[in-house]
């Protein structure tokens, strides 16, 4: 039997806000992977989405928070939201392997439009290096596995594919709804759409 943090699964994002999307791809990973916890890690300023005006990171960290209560496995790392910018992946899963012992199995959670790009993320082998991707299959997205494996050989041992519910939630559409006036109800947990009403998150 695996030691408690042998498999720990790395779900990084804005989260902006969390939805009910990343629950149960957390959870499907959990469940799938046999993993004994998954860290959500939001970033405070991720380089790719500079272009866009981010929840202040302590909201972000508060719904998360909300989310995620009633999920033991479940836990907030704040490896990238108290740290100075930019946070790139592969600089977050070199400070969480310090953190853990050394067989600990690090997992990253990545959707599939993602991994099509990965070749374009900072740094990309290294990370490939460090830990198992985990691809969340979507049936929008075809993978050019041909031009992955010729930017990055290796690529295709080193990713997990995992079958989950098709879901079309995305954060910066509820964001949208939100401005709309429009609900959000089942797509985000209650606590956390009491909380977006409460601090008027998203409105212009």
């Amino acid at each position: 039997m695996e030691s408690e943090n042998r498999r720990i699964g790395i779900f990084g994002g804005t989260f902006d806000p969390p939805h009910m999307g990343h629950l149960i791809l957390a959870e499907e990973a959990r469940d799938q992977l046999n993993l004994s916890r998954v860290y959500f890690a939001p970033a405070a300023d991720p380089p790719h989405k500079r272009d866009r005006r981010l929840t202040p990171v302590s909201h972000r960290l508060e719904m998360l928070r909300l989310a995620i209560a009633d999920n033991p496995a479940f836990i907030i790392s704040r490896v990238d939201a108290d740290r100075p910018g930019p946070h790139y992946t592969v600089d977050m899963i070199h400070i969480l392997q310090q953190q853990f012992p050394p067989n600990t199995g690090l997992y990253f959670l990545i959707g599939f439009d993602s991994l099509a790009d990965l070749p374009n993320w900072y740094e990309p082998e290294k990370l490939l290096a460090a830990c198992q991707l985990v691809a969340l299959t979507r049936f929008d997205v075809v993978l050019d596995w041909a031009y992955l494996e010729h930017a990055l050989p290796g690529i295709r041992r080193r990713v997990t594919l995992l079958d989950m519910p098709e879901l079309e939630i995305a954060s910066h559409i509820l964001q949208k709804r939100v401005r709309q006036r429009r609900t959000i109800r089942y797509q985000v947990p209650a606590a956390v759409e009491a909380y977006i009403q409460k601090n008027r998150l998203y409105l212009e």
